[in-house]
């Protein structure tokens, strides 16, 4: 498989990937950004220069909140969960970007 072109993700799009990613369980930064590249068969990279900003977003806004925990390997780490705020715009964000994309494609396949 050739791997992807680095285009950038749409804007919102990561906020959307991040809160999917919390929406099973809680997880630290680096274990949200793993996640991410696996689901994605590595084609999406998260740097921590976008991540993080993005996490401190997503808890100024109360789709999300932090707390201290010992991770895997036995370091502090901050985890991050979804608030009943955030789960019902991450609801709302599928349905609008489900909605956005099959008016692409249809344009995309009919011009």
């Amino acid at each position: 498989m050739m791997p992807m072109p680095h285009t950038g993700l749409p804007q919102g799009t990561l906020d959307l990937l991040i809160l999917k990613t919390l929406a099973l369980e809680p997880r630290h930064g680096w274990a949200i950004s793993e996640r991410l590249a696996q689901i994605s068969g590595a084609s999406l990279t998260i740097r921590q220069g976008s991540l993080y900003p993005a996490l401190h977003r997503l808890e100024r806004r109360g789709w999300i909140k932090a707390s201290w925990g010992t991770s895997d390997n036995n370091r502090r780490a901050k985890y991050y969960e979804l608030t009943k705020r955030g789960r019902s715009h991450l609801e709302a964000e599928i349905s609008a970007w489900r909605t956005l994309t099959d008016v692409v494609a249809q344009v995309l396949e009919s011009v």
